[in-house]
């Protein structure tokens, strides 16, 4: 038998040992009700202006995707993004400088230059023609657009955006092309990679006119038609530079055939409907559905319509065009009908429709105002995009000019699934996401 010490000094050994399973039972019971749902994982507060480097590196790849918010997800995919942008940036400039020393007998020569690639094909398992490809990129960030290779090293534009500049001034001198990168890579980070070419092209036009009427035009002498097969036994039919304002009336009349076509008993999705009108119209066949001609939308300035100068258009849905386009449309478009808005140092000051019944005058008037859908990135022409009650008209929103902004299908209906929109006293717009991020999108066009 124990002592009655010995039986105090057991009893509190047996208490101890039950509070420890009690402790083991009520964590594993707390663990399986939580295991589903992330442990937060804290991230630096200045995560959003970091430098991109070492530092930078090292707090990414320490982090958990798993245990982080979703508002702090958002800021590390930014982060990450900028950290990837700068290393790609000197992965170019290691790639121009070993193309610098691939003949250190005879230096820097037009041989040199033949062959500099074969070292970086070899070296990184790339055929001759994409090795080609990336050191002309890396030549033309590293050495004729410096600006432009700092940005990119900074994290500030990344690759894709990068290569939309290299490609859209390629054609130009190095020191227009050098004058056009500092006129757009402050804004790049902030527009698609699609407002970001249309940008580049209307500066294109407004720097030197006279060499984009003439690219244009040999442009157009090339236009042919190609089919090929595809390895799936279908085939294509493409047309290739073709006048841009003929192809953008002939999407929006296949646009309008078949979208007459989608009844309630058609089986076929819109594209397949679009792909058989594209051919039934090749082929000579009457649709019979009372259709009009394809419309086109064009925004020109009242001096350029009367040949005063030459103020590149924009031509909704495909972008600028040069003046000789917007007073050909003018004068070409009799027969069918076309949108029209003529601005005066960028404000619409007239609006209308050449034929058939005009739009309502509201309408016209905020097409003007917004010729693309309003929601970041969105490129969607105004023609096919639905008027948006800011404050939904259920809910006393008013149906006027400054209360309605045109907004694509798709994302006419994320302010179902949470995002929020706001109308800035500029008439720019503030989109706030289900996560917490906002996003301003401003109605000048890209």
């Amino acid at each position: 038998m124990f002592g009655r010490e010995s039986e105090v000094e057991y009893a509190a050994y047996v208490e101890s040992e039950l509070s420890a399973v009690e402790y083991e039972l009520l964590t594993a019971q707390q663990w399986a009700e939580h295991v589903d749902q992330p442990q937060v994982e804290w991230i630096p507060s200045d995560l959003e202006k970091m430098t991109p480097g070492p530092d930078l590196a090292a707090i990414l790849s320490g982090l958990d995707p798993c245990q982080l918010s979703g508002y702090d997800l958002v800021a590390v995919l930014c982060a990450q993004q900028r950290q990837t942008s700068h290393d790609q940036a000197r992965l170019y400039a290691v790639m121009v400088e070993v193309s610098h020393r691939t003949d250190p007998e005879s230096g820097w020569s037009d041989e040199a230059v033949e062959f500099a690639s074969d070292e970086i094909r070899t070296a990184l398992t790339l055929t001759r023609r994409a090795a080609d490809s990336e050191l002309g990129l890396a030549t033309d960030l590293k050495e004729r657009l410096p600006t432009l290779w700092a940005a990119f090293d900074a994290g500030d534009i990344d690759l894709r955006r990068a290569k939309t500049i290299v490609y859209g001034i390629s054609h130009l001198p190095e020191g227009t092309a050098r004058r056009i990168v500092e006129r757009v890579v402050e804004q790049a980070a902030k527009l698609t990679t699609g407002q970001l070419a249309a940008r580049i092209r209307r500066l294109c036009v407004e720097t030197d006119p006279d060499d984009a009427k003439t690219r244009y035009q040999q442009g157009v002498e090339e236009r042919r038609v190609v089919s090929e097969a595809n390895p799936d036994g279908t085939a294509s039919l493409l047309g290739y530079q073709l006048p841009i304002y003929r192809v953008t009336a002939a999407s929006q009349r296949i646009n309008q055939l078949a979208r007459s076509l989608k009844t309630k008993a058609e089986t076929r999705s819109i594209d397949q409907i679009r792909a058989d009108v594209y051919l039934d119209l090749l082929q000579g066949r009457n649709l019979q559905t009372g259709s009009s001609g394809g419309s086109l939308d064009i925004h020109v300035e009242l001096t350029t319509l009367a040949g005063l100068d030459d103020h590149p258009a924009e031509l909704a849905g495909m972008g600028p065009v040069i003046a000789d386009i917007a007073r050909q449309v003018a004068a070409d478009q009799a027969h069918s009908r076309w949108s029209y808005t003529v601005t005066d140092n960028g404000e619409p000051v007239a609006t209308g429709t050449t034929r058939r019944r005009p739009t309502a005058s509201i309408k016209r008037q905020v097409r003007a105002r917004y010729p693309v859908c309003i929601f970041p990135g969105c490129r969607m022409p105004a023609q096919r995009c639905d008027l948006d009650h800011r404050k939904p008209w259920a809910q006393g929103g008013p149906t006027n000019t400054d209360h309605l902004a045109q907004v694509c299908r798709h994302d006419h209906i994320l302010r179902d699934h949470g995002w929020q929109l706001q109308r800035l006293e500029n008439g720019n717009h503030q989109h706030t996401s289900p996560l917490g991020h906002t996003y301003t999108t401003s109605r000048a066009p890209p």
